[in-house]
């Protein structure tokens, strides 16, 4: 095992990682910025070092300065959280050629699965199930485009290769708008993630997003961990997730799972990851794999016990995993509610200063959050500030046991999303299971303040 681990991150995931290190006996290494200076982590750390100023690229993004920064405290290991650096391949490779082990896949796997044209491909070589539609990137001969579409059949959607995070995508629904909505897409492609390639899909219409978490060894060791339905989203962004997905059969699940950790073993895969699919009409169709621990990953933890940013670190040390598929079970159900610093309904941040903060508590409740009282909300990243958790032996006690623990909640000084997440709680459809992607949007819709 490793004695000391650099944590290249911030927020709620600092703070988890940071907690699996005390666990493991592993002395925590934090970086910051500026305007983190007086985060619960850093404060809580073994060491901490300022990497530069608020801005991402000067801090959080800025390469040399988190190697420099394990240079300095004798660290070990990297460890990337999610977002930032996490699925860079560049810096993965870094962090390795510079001596340091990188808590996560190799870079080789990294670069396969981050760009969704040979993503799609490893996956249809493995056997896993993929969206209909373009073998690989689009050309630029014009007919062939609306050859590919004719056969695909409308509506489909365009999808930049290099793309994540719901942007780089256009739904087009006729002939006419086919070629200019490709030319729009490879221009928007270009300039947000440096790489042009856009591919085509079937676009489905009512489809729920399901993905499966994997754990995998150096020694073609892989287990799945059963799955979540997170398809509670605006603008392709998450609101919250559940485990297990409301109404789907077992067998369904380990038979795409036991794919899953087929293409694993294929492909050599190394640390967690994440399978994500659309699920329509009783059929899985792949969209793209994330090669790093999800926001998410808590539901999955409570219905399994078992501790994935732990396992993590012990698999990047070298170690085999601990458990096998036969000893993963499933127990209960769990909720996870993002806690965002923004306006409930119109979705603006609201950086600033938390004057009161009370955590929720209980029989199966988690709170993972970084904030305090007089914490104040940076406006320089994401507006998460925290993920409520709870878990129940059914899916109505998850679901009440989220309604107590939301009305429990206490922030005050800023704006938060809770308000939205107390009216979704007791949502007569989402109450029933199974809503689908857009579902969400039109329930926003239906419900403008």
């Amino acid at each position: 095992m490793f004695k000391k681990i650099l944590i290249a991150n911030r927020g709620e995931i600092a703070l988890r990682i940071q907690r699996a290190c005390r666990e493991l006996g592993v002395r925590a290494v934090m970086v910051y910025s500026e305007a983190d200076r007086d985060a619960k982590y850093v404060r809580l750390a073994d060491e901490a070092v300022c990497i530069g100023p608020a801005a991402s690229a000067q801090s959080y993004l800025n390469m040399p300065a988190i190697i420099s920064a394990a240079e300095v405290t004798d660290a070990e290991a990297i460890h990337p959280g999610y977002g930032f650096l996490s699925e860079n391949a560049d810096f993965a490779e870094r962090v390795e050629k510079s001596g340091f082990q990188f808590i996560g896949p190799t870079p080789e796997s990294i670069r396969i699965m981050g760009d969704k044209v040979s993503a799609k491909q490893a996956m249809i070589r493995a056997g896993v199930p993929c969206v209909p539609g373009s073998e690989g990137e689009l050309p630029d001969d014009p007919a062939q485009i609306r050859r590919i579409a004719k056969s695909v059949g409308y509506p489909v959607i365009i999808k930049a290769a290099g793309g994540g995070g719901g942007r780089g995508m256009r739904v087009v629904h006729t002939e006419a708008a086919l070629i200019n909505a490709v030319a729009m897409t490879k221009a928007e492609a270009g300039a947000a993630f440096g790489n042009p390639s856009v591919y085509m899909e079937k676009f489905l219409q009512n489809p729920r997003h399901i993905e499966i978490q994997i754990l995998a060894d150096s020694f073609k060791n892989a287990v799945y961990l059963g799955e979540r339905d997170c398809s509670m989203q605006r603008r392709h962004q998450k609101i919250l997730e559940e485990a297990p997905a409301p109404g789907i059969s077992r067998k369904l699940i380990e038979r795409i799972g036991e794919r899953c950790v087929a293409a694993c073993k294929k492909m050599g895969y190394r640390g967690a990851g994440t399978f994500e699919f659309l699920y329509e009409a009783g059929e899985f169709y792949f969209i793209e794999m994330n090669t790093r621990v999800q926001v998410e990953h808590p539901v999955t933890e409570m219905i399994t016990g078992v501790d994935i940013v732990k396992t993590q670190i012990m698999v990047a040390a070298g170690e085999k995993l601990p458990f096998t598929q036969k000893q993963i079970t499933i127990t209960g159900h769990a909720i996870e509610c993002r806690i965002n610093a923004e306006d409930p309904f119109k979705f603006t941040p609201s950086p600033g200063r938390i004057t009161t903060w009370h955590a929720p508590g209980g029989p199966g409740v988690r709170v993972d959050s970084h904030i305090y009282s007089n914490y104040f909300v940076p406006p320089y990243y994401d507006s998460m500030i925290g993920k409520l958790i709870v878990h129940g032996d059914t899916r109505e006690q998850a679901l009440a046991r989220m309604r107590t623990a939301l009305l429990e909640t206490a922030v005050e000084g800023i704006h938060t999303n809770i308000p939205l997440h107390r009216e979704l709680m007791v949502d007569a459809k989402f109450m029933a299971g199974g809503t689908n992607i857009h579902y969400l949007e039109h329930w926003l819709e239906q419900h403008k303040r």
